[in-house]
């Protein structure tokens, strides 16, 4: 891959930051842009003498300019993430994700940048009529009215500017969809996280010796297939290197798990038995969402970490750090 100089918005945050780490750690030279609103710098310090690190918001106009100013490729991942954002700040998750993405096309313009890669979300088609989904599902907001698609119709707007601006306005446009992104240190606002603290705290207040009663949302029979964060940045540089222009590309793995099943493999994985208790699901949900990864297979993305293996290193990660870092 040709040594490029990058710009990453968002570039503290959980996947920001391990993009940002194999781009510096593949050669290439990296700016970043973030306010920290929910990333930390801290990610980034074995790193960061290796980067260039530029505070600032991506709703402001001028900051995204400056900082797109001299670069070769924009990654952008600025955006409000985190299920419980979309219902209690809905009006910010538009804000700052369709501003972000409009200011980044204008900063692009203004400056001549040639190059962009859009992380957008397998959110934009919300419940597929086909599954493994492909990267021609049709965008679909069910229900305006609820805040929950506030998320989906940021990352929709994001994907319709960046394709219409990319046919005439940038050189090379390439968008990856993540397909249930996790690893340590990830936020709080996932399932795997929550799951995890949750188990820890009845841990301490029940021992781990019985099965421990636990509640969820649904059935448990909803699916998804989780990517382990390591494979997933691996599958966003070959699209970064390899991906063509105007294409769109699934990053994910194709083992479709119910969230009962994920349940039980994060208590597993924290060394103590489930008692899965049904509940109510919240309005929004889809009932199955795994990729098919036919096209990004073609770039040479192999997943190789197993759910197991990442769910062991994620939930150690929350059982050690998880309580103490928690906002």
């Amino acid at each position: 891959m040709k040594a490029k100089h990058y710009l990453v918005t968002g570039g503290t945050g959980f996947i920001g930051s391990a993009l940002v780490r194999a781009l510096v750690h593949a050669g290439h030279r990296v700016r970043v842009l973030d306010d920290e609103s929910r990333g930390r710098s801290g990610r980034l310090a074995d790193v960061a003498s290796h980067l260039e690190f530029v505070p600032g918001d991506v709703r402001d106009p001028l900051a995204v300019q400056q900082a797109a100013r001299g670069t070769d490729a924009i990654a952008h991942l600025a955006f409000v993430n985190g299920t419980e954002f979309f219902y209690q700040k809905p009006e910010l998750v538009l804000e700052v994700g369709v501003k972000g993405m409009i200011n980044v096309l204008d900063a692009m313009a203004s400056e001549k940048v040639p190059e962009l890669m859009l992380m957008s979300s397998s959110e934009v088609y919300q419940t597929p009529s086909k599954v493994p989904t492909d990267e021609s599902a049709p965008f679909f907001i069910p229900d305006p009215l609820n805040p929950r698609y506030s998320y989906a119709g940021g990352k929709l707007i994001s994907e319709l500017l960046a394709i219409n601006y990319g046919r005439s306005r940038i050189e090379r446009v390439t968008i990856v969809r993540p397909h249930n992104v996790y690893g340590p240190d990830m936020g709080f606002e996932h399932v795997i996280p929550q799951f995890a603290l949750r188990i820890a705290k009845l841990i301490a207040e029940r021992g781990a010796e019985a099965p421990l009663p636990f509640p969820i949302q649904g059935s448990g029979t909803e699916t998804r297939a989780f990517v382990y964060i390591d494979d997933f940045v691996d599958g966003t540089l070959r699209v970064l290197e390899r991906g063509e222009h105007m294409n769109i590309y699934h990053v994910g793995t194709q083992r479709e798990e119910p969230i009962r099943r994920l349940a039980e493999l994060v208590g597993e994985a924290a060394g103590v038995k489930l008692e899965i208790q049904a509940g109510p699901l919240a309005p929004g949900g889809t009932p199955r969402r795994c990729p098919d990864i036919g096209k990004v297979s073609k770039l040479g993305y192999s997943p190789k970490v197993s759910l197991e293996e990442g769910l062991k290193r994620t939930v150690a990660w929350y059982l050690e750090h998880g309580q103490k870092s928690q906002p």
